[in-house]
């Protein structure tokens, strides 16, 4: 089984959207638990679909699996450990303080950089809070997408370096003396993680050129982190042997192609095979068959979608009525996105617009996938590193106006913190949001979770902004009332036609209402059943597309559907923009 030797007390499942992580994570927690070990899965993704895989509902505290014994799960629930820390750092001062100061202590506690601190806090405490888990012998940690993981990875190591060196007394998150506090845990924490003995991270992908680049791309990371006990298990390998079905045969030669194309990296680490399975991986039955893959059926089921839906060229008209404006693909990892704005926007050119294409996913690969490009298309990425750099030039220039030099210096280690990260990207975002006022802006973003979390950031400066009428630069002023006006900003729902992509979008759909921001429509990506599959393990999964297809049509939004084809699947779009 490919479980095997998989024992250490902490586990961390990580890797590219869409490679299976949950479902690899979930099989991996009922194994331990069946062997007789008490288990707990966390799911530290803002987007986590735990609940569904094991049909139980999880909050924050360790919830019992009712057809487990002895495995239980948890949530990680940034907005309730955000309003949880913030109560924790406000309720000294209330009845001490006057109400106007108190509110404006909340609204200080309201932004970002609190939700990050705070979800930060909860994975700290499960990992370096003996107390916290002592009732359990392994924890395994569902982790969000890559770049939002290995955020989440080095913070122990960044807070503690930050907290060890900085002589300042506040942050962006108000006084430091709470975060020096917790000094010793995040300490603690960076050995768990550098410790083989006690911490594995399981690399996981999909045998294809991009999700093995992603792997490689991980494991450099890591190793700068001194995080180097990791394996790689490959996940959905498909090998039909003879058949004429041509689509059958691409899609095994894309794995084919895939696992031919190994990172040489990525040679040293121990690797594990996984089959692909005719079915979907939600509920206990399907994570047994996961551990331990059986026969497909003989014969061909039924293929077909259900009627509704508009052709591609029509859904992208709709997209341009207004001749510039904002348009973002959303959903959750690995449905393609990218794929989806790279052909949303090389349209869009073929129509005569000028265009830019860009990304805030922090493992975001547009300009891997687009390549040489010409015209009026524009590709840039919104690199973390160096909005930093940037925003870090003008705020030190800004200071130097009416600063001492031992002024400049307390900025500068203030400007150290990781908060600064969150602050440098969204406006960074907020700035490219406005430059779709003259032309077509198309944006990559991250998977569902950080773009809930990008979604409540811009909330959040919003009413700072609002409140304090402070000197923000007017992109980040206009941001919200630009993503709420439907006629500026199309949001664009990307999903597999598999019940928990379709899930998950509809429920970023209700928290982006709830914003205030309205969806244009949805794009069902990679439908085996359009494309004409009829090798039986490949049709079997195509004719479990007809009721996820059919909810979203049932929901009277504007849909189109997109075939599965090798050349989406290998992620090699240069052409398009030729």
């Amino acid at each position: 089984m490919w479980t095997q030797g998989l024992n250490t007390r902490h586990l961390f499942f990580t890797g590219k959207g869409g490679v299976g992580k949950t479902s690899l994570a979930c099989a991996t927690a009922l194994s331990l638990a069946e062997s007789g070990k008490r288990t707990l899965i966390v799911s530290t993704d803002p987007a986590s679909n735990l609940d569904e895989v094991f049909a139980t509902k999880l909050g924050t505290l360790p919830t019992a699996i009712p057809a487990i014994p002895g495995l239980f799960g948890a949530n990680l629930d940034p907005e309730a450990a955000a309003a949880a820390y913030r109560e924790k750092m406000v309720a000294p001062y209330r009845g001490k303080l006057p109400d106007a100061v108190i509110r404006n202590m909340e609204e200080q506690f309201s932004g970002a950089c609190t939700t990050e601190i705070a979800a930060f806090d909860e994975f700290v405490r499960l990992m370096a809070d003996p107390d916290a888990t002592k009732n359990f012998d392994h924890i395994v940690f569902d982790t969000a997408p890559t770049g939002h993981t290995l955020r989440l990875l080095s913070l122990p190591s960044a807070w503690s370096g930050y907290l060890n060196t900085t002589t300042a007394e506040s942050s962006c998150l108000g006084p430091l003396a709470g975060l020096k506090d917790q000094r010793a845990l995040y300490e603690s924490a960076f050995k768990h993680l550098a410790d083989p003995t006690d911490t594995t991270v399981v690399l996981v992908a999909r045998a294809e050129r991009s999700s093995l680049k992603e792997a490689a791309r991980t494991q450099a990371e890591l190793a700068e982190l001194d995080i180097k006990n990791l394996r790689l298990v490959i996940n959905a390998v498909y090998e039909p042997g003879e058949t004429s079905d041509p689509v059958a045969n691409a899609f095994a030669k894309v794995v084919a192609d895939g696992l031919d194309s190994m990172p040489s990296a990525l040679s040293d680490v121990s690797r594990t095979l996984v089959p692909l399975l005719p079915g979907n991986v939600v509920g206990v039955d399907a994570l047994r068959q996961l551990l331990n893959p059986v026969d497909v059926p003989v014969g061909t089921p039924e293929v077909r979608l259900p009627q509704g839906g508009v052709e591609f060229d029509s859904f992208v008209n709709g997209l341009a009525a207004d001749g510039h404006g904002v348009i973002m693909t959303m959903g959750k990892g690995g449905v393609g996105k990218t794929t989806v704005a790279i052909r949303i926007a090389k349209a869009l050119v073929e129509k005569g617009h000028s265009v830019l294409l860009t990304t805030t996913d922090p493992a975001g690969n547009v300009m891997d996938l687009v390549g040489e490009h010409a015209g009026k298309l524009e590709v840039s990425r919104i690199s973390a590193e160096e909005e930093v750099a940037k925003y870090t030039a003008v705020a030190i220039a800004k200071a130097s106006e009416s600063m001492d030099e031992e002024g400049i210096a307390l900025l500068r280690e203030d400007l150290r913190s990781p908060c600064t990260e969150e602050i440098a990207v969204f406006r960074a975002f907020a700035d490219t949001v406005a430059q779709g006022e003259d032309r077509f802006v198309v944006i990559d973003t991250a998977p569902t979770g950080h773009t809930i979390l990008l979604m409540d950031a811009t909330e959040a400066y919003h009413r700072e902004v609002a409140r304090t009428q402070s000197d923000a630069p007017e992109s980040v002023r206009q941001l919200l009332p630009r993503l709420r006006e439907p006629d500026f900003t199309k949001v664009v729902l990307v999903a597999l036609p598999e019940p928990t992509p379709v899930h998950e979008a509809m429920k970023l759909q209700q928290d982006l209402l709830r914003a205030g921001i309205k969806t244009y429509g949805w794009v069902i990506n990679r439908s085996l059943a359009s494309a004409g599959v009829t090798e039986p393990l490949l049709a079997g999964k195509a004719a479990q597309e007809f009721g996820p297809v059919q909810e979203v049509i049932s929901s009277g939004d504007l849909m189109t559907v997109i075939p599965w084809s090798a050349l989406s699947q290998r992620n090699e779009l240069r052409e398009v923009t030729a």
